[in-house]
């Protein structure tokens, strides 16, 4: 259950901070879950300046991905990318999972950034199951005129990391306090069919009552958010994006109680070994939530 936040009810804007202590980015955004966007967070990564769209069509020019129904591959993708246009984007997303397909590139994104005081998603004691195909890093190429396929917030009620690797990328947020507005569908309650570039008013009246946050997120960049925000992107130049799924105190028992959902869904013969599972991931927050006190 996703909590009320009058401070964020009340944003206008996403501040940019630097030289920001842990402390305070603990205070200011992570507890209350306020987005924020920190300029100077993966100012020692070795793969700012190295990560460039031909970087990868010279190495990993035959890494293929399935992008809408059609395969690409990465040298003829970022050959569309270079090319695209708001009047014919090139297609989105082209993701690629960091650990699985390219990690010896994994070193070249540290040190990993927190949203929290420690990193539950990689903690040794949560199986990797629970993740339920989340790719926890993923690249991302995208090309002028190109944007998410729909508003949406993120599977498992995860908080997202977006960093801004090569280019820049406009993001548009509802806050959870808007969801009203945004008529989540049925089946899936974190989808919005909306199109919020141009939306059909005649079908979606209450839209035109949502209160919409912008920022651009720049090259070097990232951005924090917390689950339950609103979210699709805006694409106005080749970009390449580094998306980082985070878990913390404060999202860890939606996280569970999706698990527990989806186990039913998706393993209906199977539901009970669901209930086991939970309880395990109960416990082992409560053995986190331990941890971090000494953190």
């Amino acid at each position: 259950m996703l909590k009320r936040n009058s401070r964020a009810e009340n944003l206008t804007a996403i501040d940019k901070r630097s030289n920001i202590s842990f402390k305070e980015l603990f205070k200011e955004y992570i507890e209350p879950e306020i987005p924020v966007i920190i300029k100077d967070a993966v100012k020692n990564w070795r793969g700012m300046g190295k990560f460039t769209p031909d970087f990868f069509a010279q190495h990993y020019g035959d890494l293929t991905e399935n992008v809408k129904g059609a395969d690409y591959k990465m040298v003829d993708f970022v050959k569309l990318m270079k090319e695209s246009t708001n009047e014919n984007p090139a297609p989105y997303p082209f993701k690629i999972n960091i650990e699985n397909r390219l990690p010896e590139l994994m070193a070249d994104i540290r040190p990993d950034v927190l949203y929290g005081k420690m990193d539950r998603i990689n903690h040794s004691l949560l199986p990797k199951f629970m993740l339920n195909g989340t790719d926890v890093y993923e690249f991302f190429f995208g090309g002028k005129g190109a944007s998410f396929p729909f508003l949406h917030y993120d599977a498992l009620f995860m908080h997202t990391q977006i960093t801004q690797i090569y280019g820049a990328k406009e993001f548009i947020f509802y806050p959870p306090d808007q969801t009203k507005f945004l008529y989540p569908t049925e089946e899936n309650p974190k989808f919005s069919p909306i199109n919020v570039l141009d939306p059909d008013f005649e079908k979606f009246p209450l839209f035109k009552q949502a209160r919409e946050i912008r920022c651009t997120v720049e090259e070097g960049e990232t951005l924090f958010f917390p689950t339950g925000w609103w979210h699709t992107t805006q694409i106005h130049e080749p970009c390449i994006t580094m998306g980082r799924a985070q878990l913390n105190s404060s999202n860890w028992k939606d996280f569970v109680e999706d698990n527990y959902r989806l186990w039913k869904h998706l393993h209906p013969n199977y539901t009970k070994l669901g209930i086991p599972v939970k309880m395990y991931a109960t416990l082992l927050g409560k053995v986190m939530s331990l941890q971090e006190k000494f953190l």
